[in-house]
């Protein structure tokens, strides 16, 4: 038996697939205790994970400010309080309206 077998190699990569997952699942629920998830509240760059859209599809990937799409731990039972929503939503957070704009001087 070879290992040039594609059937084989693909049977090896996907049980090395299958047998990281838990850890990174593990991981993940271990940084969300006493955390919610908040839509809305997450500046450029600063998402938790994959947007709810779709438009990426992972943490840090977030391109616009406050974008309903895209989330980010935060404290549970802050996430209203700071203008985020506990559901993905079309638009932005209220965060963006509650943020001052440049002014000239």
């Amino acid at each position: 038996m070879s290992l040039r077998r594609p059937e084989i190699l693909a049977g090896f990569v996907l049980a090395a697939a299958l047998a990281a997952a838990p850890a990174v699942g593990q991981e993940q629920a271990k940084s969300a205790k006493g955390k919610e998830k908040c839509f809305g509240v997450a500046k450029a760059g600063e998402n938790g994970c994959q947007s709810q859209n779709g438009v990426h599809t992972c943490g840090g990937c977030s391109k616009v400010d406050y974008s309903g799409a895209n989330w980010k731990w935060v404290p549970m039972g802050t996430c209203i309080t700071m203008g985020g929503k506990l559901q993905a939503f079309d638009g932005f957070g209220q965060v963006a309206a509650m943020t001052p704009s440049a002014k000239p001087r």
